[in-house]
This record gives C-alpha cells, structure tokens and sequence, in this order.
C-alpha cells in the first residue's frame, strides 16, 4: 500500500481537502454511499483503510457496539486518535496488503467498511478472503473504490472536447491491468487498475 500518506508535506496538503476537514459530510459518495449500509445498533464494525477516522467513530454514533480502524499511515492513524474520545473504537497500524486475522477473529463483524483504499492494494484477493473469515454468517463487506474508467489511465485528466466542451475520459488503457502510478496533490501515487469484471 503507499506510504505517501506518511510524507508531511503531502499529508498536510490531503488534510486541507474537504472530506478530510468535514469529514463524511465532505464526501460527495457518501450519501448513496450510507444508503446501502446496513443497521449498525449492536455490530462489531471493522474499518478498513480507516484514515482520520471519520467512519469509525459514525459507526459508534450510529449505535455499533465496537469499532476497529486499521490504516497503514502513522499520520493518518495519528490524527484519528486526536480527534477519538471513545474506549469502543481502536485503531491499528496495518499494512492491508499483508494482513492476516486470527483465528480468534473469525466470525466477529456485521460489517467490513472501506472507502476509497482497495484500489491501492495489490493482494486484493488475499484480503477478501480474510473479510470472508472475520465476517459473521450474514455480514456485511461494504466498500467503495475509485471507478475503473478513472484508474485506467496512465493520466488521470479528462479530456475537453473543444467543440462541444463536452468532458469525457480515455479508455484507452482498460482492459490493461495493474499498476498505475499517477501525481496526485504533491506526491506521486500508485494504484491498481482492475476492470469492473475483475
């Protein structure tokens, strides 16, 4: 997973955005995003890829009765301890792309959340199989992932129709899988591209 978290210089220019700032409310995916979730009263909730916290500590808002965060960046999981006053809520300095849960956490969560993180790993498959293992019968694995169209280039910029000035986004690269490593804010990102069958 990247570290580019960790960079201050990066970190303090993706803590000025709006979902950093307001939280969920700063996210435009959030509202179609909690539509889909399901009841949390009474839920262990296991936040994947945590970062400041914001969905942790909603969660027990809403009634769950613990919940975990696990990020890889010590920046990230600095400021969600800050800003966390609530002996329900943990938070642990993971790398994702090598988890693996004990056999005293199977079965423990109605929900596995994660935003905006899986397109970052490359053991995607690995992962899901350890959500598979933690989940109780009948849980929930909840996340949402930058769109394919959008990790498929090699440069994420639109591209403008002069014309019409109409917007639209090259699939030139789609079917390509892997890594991408794109400039984002002041850093440079890697991600994984995997198509929507994938």
């Amino acid at each position: 997973m990247t570290e580019v978290y960790d960079n201050d210089v990066f970190f303090a220019e993706y803590s000025a955005m709006d979902r950093s700032m307001k939280g969920l409310d700063g996210a435009p995916e959030w509202p179609q995003y909690q539509a889909l979730l399901p009841k949390l009263h009474g839920l262990n909730v296991l936040d994947l890829g945590c970062g400041m916290g914001w969905f942790s500590r909603w969660a027990i808002d809403q009634g769950a009765k613990s919940s975990r965060g696990l990020d890889n960046s010590h920046n990230m999981l600095a400021r969600a301890k800050e800003m966390t006053n609530d002996a329900d809520i943990s938070y642990e300095h993971v790398n994702l792309d090598q988890i693996s849960f004990a056999e005293d956490m199977k079965n423990k969560y109605g929900l596995v959340h994660s935003c905006l993180v899986l397109h970052y790993l490359v053991n995607l498959d690995n992962l899901v199989k350890q959500v598979h293992n933690v989940l109780v019968p009948g849980g929930t694995f909840s996340f949402c992932i930058e769109h394919p169209i959008y990790t498929s280039t090699y440069h994420q910029d639109c591209i403008v129709d002069d014309k019409t000035g109409n917007t639209y986004w090259s699939l030139s690269y789609y079917p390509d899988e892997g890594t991408r490593k794109i400039h984002w804010l002041n850093g440079d990102v890697e991600k994984q591209h995997r198509t929507t069958a994938t």
